[in-house]
């Protein structure tokens, strides 16, 4: 049964919930009322650049690029789609690099060169008349001004032994003993010398090379003549022996002026290896001065009667000899 309080209750609900609604219409038109109107944003081109004018965003870059518009509008687009003119160019082709120091010319070859070297020693001419064959050694550094150009200072030391035919000769002089039988007389000849020598490779290959060298600088000679004698030694506990120690006898010397002359050739020992082995051959002249003396060819009575000390002028004459060495240049 609906009495009357029910009916006012349910026409109470009724009221509000219509005012409500009524509210919520409302405010929706409202809101759509207030809102902006929203434009359709144009489709991107990437061939043709953005007017400025038309930018829908507000920044201190656009504001430059609007103020800027008639520079911007001269230039050629960027095209992102066909990429073309956009391609980097060609790569360069470039030689083999060289790496130059502090010690390298120009060339790539080694500003500064030594050698080390060993051989023999072979007199010539009238020298070979009381000289004999024997051994010798060079030791040497410069400059390379190229590849091809050098100018070395060289050490050079050359042994000559003496002929058993001079060596009779200074024992009849000495002794008179011309068999030299009775002391047992001996010697050798040496000449060392301090030169410059400008040298010149005209063929480097990968493995053989070929130069030729000129020089000139001073040259001592030497002359020695010893004979052997039994000397008493003895050590430190007071035990005593005796040996045989060569005793000299007379030597003879002479400096001068000299030049040389000659050619080597080299081999590489390895592809990245500076150091090349060499064999060199070379012609040597000195031009000493020469001091007469009393020799086996003078007469017995020039002999008895000489009283000077030049028994072997030979020493002081020029001499001329080849060296011939073998040894490493790097």
């Amino acid at each position: 049964m609906i009495t009357l309080n029910r009916t006012f209750q349910i026409a109470r609900r009724t009221l509000a919930f219509s005012a409500v609604l009524g509210l919520g219409i409302a405010a929706a038109h409202a809101q759509q009322a207030v809102a902006p109107a929203v434009t359709a944003q144009p489709a991107l081109n990437f061939q043709v650049p953005v007017d400025s004018a038309n930018a829908s965003f507000s920044s201190s870059a656009a504001s430059n690029d609007v103020a800027n518009s008639e520079v911007a509008d001269t230039k050629a687009p960027i095209d992102f789609l066909t990429g073309t003119g956009t391609q980097p160019p060609p790569r360069g082709r470039y030689n083999r690099p060289r790496y130059r120091g502090g010690n390298t010319n120009a060339d790539g070859s080694n500003k500064y060169g030594f050698l080390v070297g060993a051989g023999f020693t072979s007199p010539v001419g009238t020298d070979s008349n009381y000289l004999k064959t024997s051994w010798g050694f060079q030791i040497g550094g410069g400059r390379n001004w190229s590849q091809h150009f050098g100018v070395l200072a060289q050490f050079d030391w050359d042994n000559f032994g003496f002929t058993g035919q001079t060596i009779s000769n200074q024992a009849y002089l000495y002794f008179d003993d011309p068999g030299n039988t009775q002391y047992g007389l001996d010697g050798n000849s040496h000449i060392w010398s301090l030169t410059l020598n400008p040298t010149y490779t005209f063929y480097s290959g990968e493995g053989l090379g070929a130069y030729i060298v000129g020089g000139g600088g001073f040259y001592h000679k030497e002359a020695s003549f010893f004979v052997p004698e039994a000397v008493t030694e003895c050590d430190e506990f007071g035990d005593c022996f005796e040996e045989a120690a060569n005793q000299p006898v007379q030597n003879y010397s002479s400096n001068s002026p000299g030049v040389s002359g000659g050619f080597g050739l080299t081999h590489k020992m390895s592809q990245f290896s500076n150091g090349r082995l060499y064999g060199e051959v070379r012609i040597v002249h000195t031009f000493n001065n020469y001091r007469p003396g009393i020799t086996a060819a003078s007469s017995p009575t020039d002999i008895e009667n000489y009283t000077g000390w030049n028994y072997f002028p030979q020493n002081s004459q020029e001499t001329t000899y080849f060296p011939v060495k073998f040894g490493l240049r790097f």
